[in-house]
């Protein structure tokens, strides 16, 4: 950037400003006089700012903490400032970002814009209308509060996290939730899906109606269309009163579907059906009653292929799929699992009624290196049990370990990698050579000085490998 913005004192207060003060900012900019500039700006009008100067830096400041806006100029080294917004929609598609240049034309603003640029300014440009434009685009933003940071958290409050993707996915349930559509929760199971679903409930305008939740596959088919939709007395043997179906219980609040993708086909048509006509038709009854529901769906199952095998119905997929959140694994963000092992901890102490302190340092590490197939709702688990069987404050690594029952994920340093790799591969080498050093060096396009003093290193002795000779070549023989 080469033309100068106005001095921050300059600039006089912005109506709207309250609504979006202490919003977190992330501005790009290769010249550190303007950079400086722009933060001091910034910061004044009561902003968070982080300022990098380059996209690659850009890029690495998002895998440390989201921002919710990002401000950059266009002509950066390396990848300019359109590639950067390119990058960041792919991988944070609901973060607006603002374009700024001294060298703007019409087609560049237009182009810029098109692809989803939230807006593009031209210097020199009025201190008053950038500020303006971020205080714009952080309103119709999705919200981004961090564990910590401030703000009105009680509609996630069930979700314990401090993970940047989580905070992403929040960002985006929360948006999602000012709006009345259909949403499809993807993810593996116990990842959290009814919890992310009674989150979106509560920050919509549907919070204080009924929230209702059901597993289409843990009902069996016979009585899951009268679960959904109700039955009149008499529509069948055990039917000895009118029962009102859950879409009339959740009616003006939100019906979970949950595990949609084990739905039968048959009742697929009749929940297409009432999706379209919103209204429902007990089982016996002639008669329909109208219902305002919204749904959320969620499965652990790939939908694509279920519609490709014809297992599941295309147009009922359009019907609840209009907006995808997707859930991470527990593996996908370690991060948490501190956090969620300690709060599990305390809730779990008061249920047994002991005074449980905390995990000990090896037992907290061997609980973060599992591998958590069955993700959150395992970790949950596997703290029940500590909590059960201990008895001492401090849970340590023993009980971890047998409460897991599966194997850590070994995390070495580079150093130790480094020196395993050495000794497997010089271990595999000798086996193929029949323990012969001259071979086994010219394989390594080593010279046998060298060969030699990597085998005394790591304590390997030629001889071991001779034939079926000593079966422990890890010891040196001397």
């Amino acid at each position: 950037m080469n033309s100068p913005a106005p001095h921050p004192s300059t600039q006089p207060p912005i109506a709207g400003l309250d609504g979006s003060r202490g919003a977190r900012l992330l501005v790009v900019d290769d010249d550190p006089d303007m950079l400086r500039l722009l933060s001091m700006r910034l910061t004044a009008a009561g902003y968070q700012v982080t300022a990098v100067t380059s996209a690659e830096s850009a890029l690495t400041q998002l895998e440390i903490e989201h921002p919710q806006l990002v401000l950059s100029d266009v002509r950066l080294p390396g990848r300019d400032g359109l590639a950067l917004f390119d990058e960041i929609r792919k991988r944070h598609p609901t973060l607006p970002v603002i374009l700024l240049t001294a060298h703007g034309t019409i087609p560049d603003a237009v182009e810029a814009t098109s692809r989803g640029v939230f807006s593009y300014l031209t210097k020199p440009y009025e201190g008053r209308e950038l500020l303006d434009k971020i205080a714009q685009a952080l309103a119709l933003a999705a919200p981004t509060e961090a564990p910590g940071k401030g703000g009105d958290e009680s509609w996630r409050v069930e979700i314990v996290s401090r993970s940047n993707r989580m905070a992403e996915l929040l960002a985006e349930a929360r948006m999602v939730a000012k709006s009345d559509a259909s949403v499809l929760l993807r993810g593996d199971s116990g990842a959290g899906k009814e919890l992310l679903a009674r989150a979106i409930h509560r920050a919509s305008a549907r919070a204080s109606k009924p929230f209702v939740a059901v597993n289409c596959g843990a009902i069996p088919e016979a009585l899951l269309e009268s679960e959904l939709f109700g039955h009149v007395k008499g529509a069948f043997t055990d039917a000895v009163a009118n029962h009102k179906g859950l879409f009339q219980q959740a009616d003006g609040g939100t019906l979970l579907l949950d595990e949609i993708g084990d739905m039968p086909p048959a009742l697929q048509v009749k929940l297409l059906r009432v999706l379209q006509e919103r209204a429902v038709r007990p089982v016996g009854s002639s008669q329909s009653i109208a219902v305002d529901v919204r749904i959320i769906s969620a499965t652990h199952r790939d939908l694509d292929a279920a519609m490709e095998a014809g297992q599941f119905r295309e147009d009922l997929y359009y019907r609840l799929n209009v907006v995808t959140l997707s859930l991470p694994p527990l593996s996908a963000r370690r991060e948490d699992i501190p956090l969620l092992a300690n709060h599990f901890l305390q809730r779990l102490s008061t249920k047994y009624g002991k005074r449980l302190s905390g995990f000990a340092p090896e037992a907290l590490k061997a609980l973060t290196m599992a591998s958590w197939p069955g993700n959150v709702r395992q970790l949950f688990n596997v703290v029940e049990q500590v909590c059960a069987l201990s008895s001492s404050p401090l849970i340590p690594l023993a009980l971890v370990q047998r409460a897991l029952r599966v194997p850590s994920v070994e995390v070495l340093t580079y150093a130790e990698a480094k020196q395993r790799f050495e000794r497997e591969y010089l271990v595999g080498l000798l086996k193929l050579t029949d323990g012969n050093v001259a071979d086994a060096a010219r394989l390594a396009d080593r010279n046998r000085t060298e060969f030699y003093r990597l085998l005394q290193k790591h304590e390997l002795t030629p001889g071991h490998f001779k034939a079926e000779g000593v079966s422990q070549p890890g010891e040196s023989g001397r």
